[in-house]
């Protein structure tokens, strides 16, 4: 209980970034549009490209596997650039700065070919992903998905990093993965209490929509869908929007050992603190800036 109280106080101080800031949750609105697009060309790319098998039916071919590697890779890199942006935005204003959509776009972009780099290596782990789900059938799905989560928790202060410090994917991809071993073993409850937050968030948009459903009355039913779907995108993007303003604040106190304004620094330390064995004090992990691959 005293983890789900620390994640929602880190919860409302995001918030109380995101306030400041309205436009920081444009860059979650942009992904889902950014990946909407990108999505629906390869999708309509790869049914144009079909070829007829033996049999006379539409199969893919090899054009067709090229197309579905490189959505993986636009997805990826719709993701991570907007994320970048989002990142920038509450740096800037976390520093007491005024960020704009433009400075934090500016800023994503001076690490554009890094993030490229980076989108490359998340695409090929959602393609091996995708192999384990399609070949080890309802097994595959579950090892897919632990694996899925065990690599959004390593990876989960990879952006800032890059952002941050300029480093090379696979330095960032280090530095998170050490972070990581050295304080989330004992803490990921505390980290899962932000999910936990966003869940309940959405639960208004849900209900809307089964109630609506329940009712059987077909006008009813699309209003209650309509009503609760832009619920639901308004509170996506305000969730996401929180999610990045909270990674930028850990990897900040990790680096820095402060909290950020606005930000209890108790409850920072209670989120890092060390593994036992570790030394005690500020936290100090490593993460100073750096360049490199």
């Amino acid at each position: 209980m005293g983890k789900l109280q620390n994640s929602w106080a880190l919860a409302k101080s995001s918030w109380s970034v995101l306030r400041q800031d309205k436009q920081l949750a444009v860059f979650p609105v942009l992904t889902f549009l950014g990946s909407v697009v990108v999505g629906g060309l390869f999708f309509g790319l790869v049914l144009i490209t079909r070829t007829t098998d033996a049999a006379g039916d539409k199969a893919l071919g090899p054009i067709g596997y090229v197309l579905i590697a490189l959505a993986y890779l636009g997805l990826a890199f719709v993701q991570t650039y907007f994320l970048a942006a989002l990142v920038a935005g509450a740096n800037e204003r976390l520093n007491g700065g005024d960020p704009t959509i433009g400075s934090a776009l500016a800023a994503a972009n001076r690490r554009l070919h890094v993030i490229l780099a980076w989108s490359l290596i998340q695409a090929t782990v959602g393609l091996v992903l995708q192999a384990i789900r399609e070949r080890l059938g309802f097994v595959g799905v579950l090892i897919a998905g632990a694996l899925g989560a065990a690599w959004e928790i390593l990876t989960f202060l990879t952006v800032p990093i890059i952002v941050m410090e300029g480093v090379g994917p696979i330095n960032a991809l280090k530095r998170s993965g050490s972070l990581f071993k050295r304080t989330w073993g004992e803490n990921l409850v505390g980290q899962a209490g932000l999910g936990v937050v966003g869940l309940l968030a959405t639960l208004p948009g849900v209900i809307v929509i089964g109630l609506g459903v329940l009712t059987g009355t077909t006008p009813v039913i699309v209003a209650a869908i309509v009503i609760g779907g832009v619920y639901l995108c308004v509170a996506a993007a305000i969730i996401n929007a929180l999610s990045g303003i909270y990674r930028t604040a850990l990897y900040r106190f990790a680096t820095q050992g402060q909290a950020p304004a606005g930000f209890d620094q108790q409850i920072m330390v209670d989120a890092f603190r060390p593994k036992k064995g570790s030394s005690g004090g500020n936290p100090d992990f490593g993460l100073g800036t750096g360049s490199g691959n």
